[in-house]
């Protein structure tokens, strides 16, 4: 996923038995993360969503969460947000209120 405003790129890793989204900004070293593990059948545990200051302010947790969405839509899987920001995002968007573990 890129997002065409900035040029991030959101790439997803698997980090054990869980895993990890990574934000990029262009010409920017430092990344912004999204840690999940997993929980129950079909349930992500997002654990922590973390943006660096160096690429603050520039919407990338909401682009993280938008990308732990899509997944959550396209992978059949709920989300447990024990990360305040996931939960705060869900919590606003109530489309998204059926993906809440």
């Amino acid at each position: 996923m890129t997002d065409q405003n900035q040029g991030v790129s959101i790439t997803h890793v698997s980090e054990g038995a869980g895993g990890k989204y990574i934000a990029e900004v262009p010409g920017e070293k430092a990344v912004g993360t999204l840690e999940w593990e997993p929980s129950g059948h079909n349930v992500r545990v997002a654990t922590h969503t973390i943006v660096p200051p160096e690429i603050g302010g520039r919407g990338i947790a909401a682009l993280l969460v938008e990308r732990l969405v899509e997944d959550a839509i396209e992978h059949s899987f709920t989300i447990d947000p024990q990360c305040w920001y996931v939960a705060k995002k869900l919590d606003a968007n109530p489309d998204w209120s059926h993906l809440r573990a």
